[in-house]
């Protein structure tokens, strides 16, 4: 029989108030706290939170606080990710980021979802993973929503609400976020 925290990960319905869920939930909300209000700006305690806090990231990420997660362990980077101040990653399951990729400021990245029926809503959740490629821009308070997997080389325009996948080397904005045009070299 799979636990709660294998049924998460695995995108399967899964009860979120599981123990050992709400503990590494706290875990993570200790180091965020040691990120966004001890230390606050990035040196090297900073750093070592963040190897703790994201230990499946590249070293090589930046992130300005505050920031805010769900567990951390689930985000997977590649070398000179950065995130501007004001981000919140639903992290229940994997989210995949390529290398080079800015992330501008209040920028929502949400794996979690919910039964849309209002009965099943109240004991279940799960999880669809997020992929975003190398050498792309997400605009400032924009929404990746889950499930969605943007190519390389995108940049999503401020504001826009990620909906579907974008493909690779594609201008995407609105709500919900379209191909404008794709971006040449």
């Amino acid at each position: 029989m799979k636990t709660e925290k294998e049924k998460m990960l695995s995108g399967e319905n899964y009860f979120g108030n599981d123990k050992e869920l709400v503990a590494e939930r706290n875990n993570a909300k200790k180091l965020l706290h040691k990120l966004n209000v001890t230390e606050y700006i990035m040196n090297g305690n900073s750093r070592n939170i963040l190897q703790q806090l994201l230990p499946n990231s590249n070293k090589r990420i930046y992130i300005e606080p505050p920031f805010h997660c769900d567990y951390g362990y689930n985000i997977h980077s590649g070398e000179n990710v950065y995130f501007n101040v004001n981000c919140v990653v639903l992290d229940s399951t994997k989210i995949t980021i390529g290398s080079n990729v800015l992330i501008g400021p209040g920028v929502h990245i949400y794996t979690a979802t919910h039964p849309l029926n209002a009965t099943e809503r109240k004991s279940k959740q799960f999880s669809k993973p997020v992929t975003i490629g190398d050498d792309c821009w997400i605009g400032g308070n924009a929404v990746i929503c889950p499930g969605v997997k943007i190519g390389n080389g995108c940049t999503i325009g401020a504001g826009s609400v990620v909906t579907k996948d974008i493909p690779n080397n594609s201008l995407a904005f609105g709500n919900p976020a379209r191909v404008i045009r794709e971006l040449k070299e």
